[in-house]
């Protein structure tokens, strides 16, 4: 019932649900203390009003958000109790005392004060928002940035300045209780002193040096930054905030780039939530602004989403555009008929080129490059089975907002496969690693969660206790204690590049330290492999959060058991036995003819009967009859081992940055650029890297 109004509300805890049912229930006491009259009532009541109102703002809830929206906004509150307090004195016959009067004209005083200081506030902030945010870009050599106003004056400003009323609330409720006036009189005076130096210590910030340059000047820098930088290779994304990870998984590509690269973004909420990169960004939200900029050096742009912004880019004859993606399925939107707009469209493998020719929405075949999935690097390739104690990963997928059974095999067949995979015989470690999101739409799907949270714990204690089963207790604790030393180095590295300060101050000082960023890399590998070690190799576990990372689940693992999701379209990339979940129960073929990703797969009914097949292969290879075919579809989807995906992907860059420079020759030699053979052999001088690279084309 508790977990029912949490989803209803849309707040996030059952703390959350207490205190903004406090909230709503405080205003209706307060009423009634007023009317009484009961001023240690009308007290507990405010008290318990601030608290919750102040919890609620502090956690960004979603229902404090939604207040606003049914006239119950911040301001409004705060209104209502204090002239529910101006009724209790009334109520007390205080109605003919100096502090009755002093009291609501301080209370008009108190509004009068929130014009300018809102004023000042969305003053300091467009001022200081620039018409460009950058990363790795060193604009503080060329333009002056001042430094942010200090925290306490912009973070929450409004809640801060509705809640210097207290001092005048506590100050008339003493003296409604006592009779003393001066308690009152001293409260407001407080009150209004503090919101008046609230206003006065935000003036400072409207003008002369506190202000960042204008709009022309910043632009100018940054254009003087990318002629003397020089970038050749451009990644290209705007989206919703929820759609970061899209430019997420390219950004170590890009680090990998020969060419010089560069990522433009066009929305600032994508900036806030990309992951640290030591590639430059540029974050350009005006259209005019990113048609004006100068890239005249950029050769290839790269583009990871169909969105309608792309054509403020698409429109540069320049550089040659392409389709990159954010990932290879068998979904509609990997075929989108937007794509002929690009010069190229690459794809992991054939199979992506093959989805064009079936959907014939008019990308010509010659228009498509295969060059791998430069992001599946991580995962280790399969060397047969381990000694020890085989790990199956079993990574269901989340329930989706459809309701499709076919979405998630955790709510009809979750149980029946943790069961038998933990009973079987001979014995395999059970890794249990579900999409963040579970439960969060679908109650059953919460409920089967914490069923098979708990067979998985309590398997490993039982195992634990089994004679069979030893552990290295001394390996156990050094791993653990150099765990404890990695964890401490990253809170400090991570600690001591902490972001601050606004926008413009990011811009000024976000440039990334390389020796930093690549020690965290490295950390990060130690902390992985500590952090397994720690773990007896029989060991059953239920693995959530960001760390360990589903790669590195991938890498322990010897086979896995999944849904259909990308899970099962990046575990190909190893060539392990896996297993895919027939939830919707269409039957094998028709599962398989539908899902590409699927047919060199073992597919489970709901009673998942046929885990047998996926043990087998895994405790001995002979009886791993799908392995040539695992490796076909591998090759199918996601390309050749060699040359490596990054190598593919760098290649295919150089080919078609020498078609750009061909064609611009073209242009300033008056010819087309199929007609300019002569231009193309002076390329090399003005061509960065080996061009000798050949990226995988039909």
């Amino acid at each position: 019932m508790i977990s029912t109004a949490i989803r209803v509300a849309r707040v996030g805890s059952a703390a959350e649900l207490a205190a903004a049912a406090l909230m709503m229930l405080g205003f209706p006491c307060l009423m009634l203390a007023a009317l009484l009259p009961s001023v240690p009532a009308f007290a507990a009541a405010a008290a318990v009003t601030y608290l919750a109102d102040h919890y609620l703002h502090r956690r960004g809830s979603y229902l404090i958000n939604r207040l606003s929206k049914v006239r119950a906004g911040l301001s409004i509150r705060f209104l209502i109790r204090q002239l529910l307090l101006v009724l209790l004195l009334a109520r007390q016959d205080l109605s003919e005392s100096m502090v009755f009067y002093a009291a609501i004209a301080c209370f008009l005083a108190f509004y009068g004060f929130q014009a300018p200081h809102s004023a000042l506030v969305t003053l300091i902030r467009s001022r200081r928002k620039m018409p460009v945010a950058t990363r790795n870009l060193d604009l503080g050599s060329r333009i002056r940035i001042p430094d942010a106003p200090p925290a306490f004056l912009l973070d929450r400003n409004a809640e801060k300045m509705l809640h210097l009323d207290l001092a005048a609330v506590v100050g008339v409720l003493v003296t409604a209780a006592t009779d003393s006036a001066v308690y009152g009189f001293v409260g407001i005076v407080i009150t209004l002193v503090l919101a008046f130096g609230y206003v006065v210590a935000l003036v400072p910030y409207v003008r002369g040096k506190s202000t960042p340059p204008s709009a022309d000047e910043v632009l100018a820098a940054t254009d003087s930054w990318l002629r003397e930088h020089r970038p050749e290779t451009a990644l290209y994304f705007s989206g919703s905030k929820d759609s970061a990870y899209q430019v997420n998984m390219w950004l170590e590509t890009m680090e990998e780039l020969d060419t010089r690269p560069l990522i433009i973004l066009r929305e600032r909420a994508i900036l806030e939530l990309m992951a640290p990169t030591t590639v430059p960004v540029i974050c350009v939200p005006g259209g005019v602004h990113l048609m004006n900029m100068d890239l005249s050096t950029v050769r290839v742009a790269l583009y990871a989403a169909n969105v309608g912004k792309n054509i403020h880019l698409l429109r540069v004859p320049t550089m040659k555009h392409v389709f990159i993606g954010h990932g290879d399925s068998d979904k509609l939107a990997s075929v989108n008929p937007f794509s002929k707009a690009y010069d190229e469209v690459w794809t992991a493998g054939r199979a992506g080129r093959d989805r064009y020719a079936i959907a014939d929405v008019g990308v010509r075949d010659e228009d498509i490059v295969e060059v791998g999935r430069p992001q599946l690097a991580p995962i280790q390739t399969w060397q047969g089975a381990r000694e020890g104690t085989p790990t199956v990963l079993y990574a269901p997928t989340w329930e989706g907002w459809d309701g499709n059974p076919g979405n998630t095999s955790l709510v009809l067949a979750g149980e029946n496969i943790v069961k038998k995979l933990v009973k079987a015989d001979p014995p395999v470690r059970v890794l249990y690693k579900p999409h963040p999101f579970t439960g969060t739409v679908s109650a059953e799907a919460a409920a089967a969660h914490r069923r098979i949270t708990a067979l998985v714990e309590k398997a490993a204690v039982a195992r634990a206790a089994d004679s069979r089963f030893t552990v290295d207790t001394a390996a156990q604790a050094q791993a653990k204690a150099e765990l404890t030393r990695i964890e401490a180095r990253l809170a400090e590295l991570s600690g001591a590049g902490a972001q601050k300060g606004d926008e413009a101050e990011a811009s000024r000082d976000g440039v990334v330290d390389v020796q930093k960023h690549a020690e965290i890399a490295r950390l990060r590998g130690e902390w992985d492999d500590a952090y397994w070690r720690a773990i007896p190799g029989w060991e059953h576990k239920v693995v959530t959060g960001a760390e360990p990372r589903l790669y590195d689940c991938f890498n322990v693992s010897d086979a896995m058991v999944s849904d259909i999701s990308s899970v099962v379209s990046d575990f190909i990339a190893s060539g392990k036995p896996y297993a895919v979940t027939d939830s919707a129960e269409l039957g094998a073929e028709e599962f398989k003819r539908q899902n590409t990703a699927v047919r060199a797969a073992v597919i489970l009914s709901n009673s998942a009967a046929e885990l047998g097949q996926l043990l087998a292969a895994v405790r001995d290879p002979a009886a791993d009859k799908q392995a040539a075919e695992r490796q076909e579809l591998k090759r199918y989807l996601l390309g050749p081992d060699e040359p490596t995906s990054i190598d593919q992907f760098n290649s295919a860059v150089r080919q078609l940055a020498q078609k750009a420079e061909t064609r611009n020759l073209g242009q300033e030699n008056g010819t087309s650029a199929a007609g300019a053979p002569a231009a193309a052999a002076d390329l090399a001088s003005a061509l960065p890297g080996d061009t000798d690279g050949a990226a995988v084309k039909g």
